[in-house]
């Protein structure tokens, strides 16, 4: 088993959300990315493009990356058709079906290639009223899964998680 973990995580485009646009203090929009950290907790540095405007940042660390002007068309990014080749087509049809975003596939991807069995992994997650409902694979072995789903109460009283 590997000594690397992954983690998804949160990064900043200087690109706004056009509900956003009109405010006086516009807020910037966050992505989430899929990223390994080595056995000394440092992000292996990579290249991933915004959901929203497909600006190329380069990723450095946890919630830190830095946009890569003149590379908005770069084609070497990994994109769902790349991971989809390399898992069976039964997980790949599960993150299909669940529209399931590039870090999501990255961190299957990462699961079965580095063999961390039984790792849960979001696939979805639907926010009704004070909770979110969890839908979760864990991938038992190469063509082996299990998918539960999870209610998490979202409401914290006195500093405690009803959940």
């Amino acid at each position: 088993m590997s000594e690397k973990t992954g983690i998804k995580h949160l990064v900043q485009c200087h690109c706004v959300l056009p509900q956003y646009r009109t405010m006086p203090d516009p807020v910037f929009h966050k992505f989430i990315v899929f990223s390994i950290q080595d056995e000394s907790g440092n992000i292996e540095p990579k290249i991933a493009k915004c959901n929203n405007c497909g600006i190329t940042h380069k990723v450095t660390d946890v919630c830190k990356s830095e946009i890569i002007k003149g590379s908005e068309n770069i084609a070497s990014v990994i994109s769902v058709e790349d991971m989809s080749n390399q898992i069976s087509d039964k997980i790949a049809s599960i993150l299909i079906s669940n529209k399931c975003d590039i870090p999501t596939w990255e961190n299957i991807l990462f699961v079965i290639e580095n063999e961390m069995w039984n790792i849960p992994v979001v696939i979805s997650k639907t926010k009704v009223e004070n909770f979110t409902q969890l839908k979760i694979i864990r991938i038992i072995g190469k063509d082996d899964i299990k998918i539960e789903t999870k209610l998490r109460q979202d409401d914290i009283i006195g500093g405690f998680s009803l959940a």
